[in-house]
């Protein structure tokens, strides 16, 4: 999503504003209120927070008019951003019983009336980046809110779908993998300046590449199975030593959402029988790491993976397909979308990177340690919000996202 002309951007307003309403259309008020793990927020929170967001760091700074809805909501719906004040705590946002759904939708309803008129009386480059950021913001937590349903309705004996009209992807035969060689020497990385990009995603930089290959495709259900069924989960010999404490602490055997005998996943669309040849999902950094030493490989580093992505165009089993899973392969290298990609890369600055000016740059910067990069998008991202030179981050033991695994190997043979 560029910085756009106004009218186009008022376009993409309203387009992304009401494709989150949307993806929640097939919850009742009850689904909208719970919050499963203190990693994951309430439905209702996200329709919320992403409004707080264009209240605070667009109305408030240039509409000077502007009244808010509910001066109580600033302290309910901010998420991290200290400098603009204190926040309700993340782990009790499932005790917000009120608002009600309602009058969240009302809330939303409020900004959306006084964005309308900001952008229809002004036109202005300082406003229009403020836009296209929240945009991109709110379809982060169009992919969160999907990320997190799904685990609340994982924790329901009844296993419900969050929608019965997803597309099921095709069961296909399993594309051979193979490793494909990667480019080597000094390579540009990072955002080109071509449209919007995330401040963590520059500046643009030279970075050296040793001789490496790049695995054709994700590793599959099917592949990983093996490494379950072999006692992969019990051999400390292929675990970081966090990974094996936190495995055993946890009692990990086997991915988020399948079934204890392996054969079945749960999904948005509920329980459906595993497709082996379908890219893994739901698994750490840990359990990728292991994966990897298991069959002698690695995981690639980010720029590996930004270079061989690159080449392509960024499109994929994505939001879009309404799948809402991964997909098996066919002959596609599945770069962009169906899972996450762990990446070898510590989160991390590049040389010279400065974040946004003033709260806004708590928006990526202060994350910058003690998590690990992930690349390409998944099935729940938003098709025009990805590209080769994005980057997002996930401490190493999480597991609800999307989450999956590409692998690398040093050398050209």
């Amino acid at each position: 999503m560029d910085d756009l002309a106004t009218t186009s951007l008022v376009e993409d307003f309203r387009r992304v504003r009401a494709q989150t309403l949307s993806l929640c259309s097939s919850l009742r008020p009850e689904d909208t209120v719970v919050q499963s793990m203190p990693d994951a927020s309430p439905t209702k929170w996200h329709l919320a927070h992403v409004t707080w967001f264009f209240e605070r760091f667009v109305l408030e700074p240039f509409a000077p008019d502007y009244r808010r809805f509910n001066e109580r909501y600033d302290y309910l719906f901010n998420s991290y951003y200290y400098s603009v004040g204190r926040m309700h705590p993340r782990p009790q946002r499932g005790l917000l019983s009120r608002p009600t759904l309602d009058e969240v939708r009302a809330y939303r309803s409020h900004v959306d009336d006084a964005m309308a008129e900001l952008l229809a009386q002004r036109d202005e480059k300082s406003i229009r980046d403020r836009v296209v950021l929240g945009l991109n913001h709110e379809q982060q937590h169009q992919e969160l809110l999907l990320t997190d349903i799904k685990h609340v309705l994982s924790c329901n004996p009844l296993q419900p779908a969050m929608a019965t009209d997803l597309v099921v992807p095709e069961v296909t035969a399993l594309a051979e993998h193979s490793y494909l060689a990667g480019a080597a020497g000094l390579q540009r990385v990072g955002a080109a300046g071509l449209g919007f990009a995330f401040d963590n995603e520059t500046p643009r930089h030279d970075a050296l590449l040793h001789e490496h290959r790049i695995g054709s495709r994700l590793i599959t259900n099917g592949e990983f199975r093996e490494f379950v069924t072999s006692g992969g989960y019990s051999d400390s010999n292929l675990w970081l030593a966090d990974g094996w404490a936190v495995m055993n602490d946890r009692g990990w055997n086997r991915p988020l959402y399948w079934s204890e005998d392996l054969q079945a996943e749960f999904t948005l669309g509920g329980l459906r029988e595993m497709n082996d040849a379908a890219p893994v999902c739901h698994v750490s950094y840990y359990e990728a790491d292991a994966f990897a030493r298991w069959v002698g490989a690695r995981l690639p580093t980010e720029f590996e993976w930004e270079v061989a992505a690159g080449a392509e165009p960024p499109r994929g089993n994505l939001m879009e397909s309404r799948s809402w899973h991964p997909a098996a392969a066919g002959d596609a290298s599945q770069f962009f979308g169906d899972v996450w990609e762990w990446t070898s890369s510590p989160y991390a600055p590049y040389p010279g990177f400065k974040p946004l000016d003033g709260s806004l740059g708590e928006y990526n910067g202060k994350f910058m340690c003690n998590q690990m990069t992930v690349r390409g998008g998944s099935c729940v991202t938003a098709a025009d919000h990805i590209r080769a030179s994005y980057r997002s981050f996930f401490y190493p033991d999480a597991r609800w996202q999307f989450l999956g695994i590409r692998l690398a190997k040093d050398g050209m043979r």
